[in-house]
């Protein structure tokens, strides 16, 4: 079975290539949100024409943007949120609720400090890992039933 994992969160380390590599050896097939922070933030202008008030410029990108969002949420059987220490994700937060919310598997993945911040995020989680490796791990023993090492 393929098991279908959107990775959703912070875009400013390689978490995600940490997860895709190492998972390299099981049938899982990779989806989530535009990368390019550039992109994503002018793809609604870049499309639908320029806005002179940055709000409203921000919020076609933001509605472009959820088009993407929503379809890869709901195709999904697993959602992967990553929170980082450096920036704010409110996208995150947002993601992490509409994939609950669908009843879709989550795993959350954030720094040990940002614990108590996160509490009622963890709580609609089925798992909370520090580490990209820990999420491979999760993917790894649902699809095959192994443990690591």
């Amino acid at each position: 079975m393929t098991l279908k994992v959107y990775l959703s969160g912070e875009i400013h380390t390689d978490w995600r290539e940490q997860i895709i590599d190492g998972s390299g050896d099981l049938d899982v097939a990779f989806d989530g949100p535009v990368t390019d922070h550039g992109a994503s933030d002018d793809c609604g202008v870049a499309i639908l024409g320029a806005e002179p008030n940055k709000y409203w410029h921000d919020h076609k990108g933001a509605m472009v943007n959820a088009i993407r969002t929503r379809k890869g949420l709901a195709d999904a059987d697993v959602v992967v949120v990553r929170f980082g220490d450096k920036y704010k994700q409110w996208n995150a937060a947002f993601d992490a609720g509409y994939a609950a919310a669908l009843g879709k598997s989550l795993i959350v993945l954030n720094p040990p400090e940002h614990q108590h911040a996160l509490k009622e995020v963890h709580a609609a989680a089925l798992a909370v890992a520090e580490e990209p490796g820990q999420v491979v791990d999760v993917l790894r023993y649902v699809l095959t039933g192994r443990l690591p090492g």
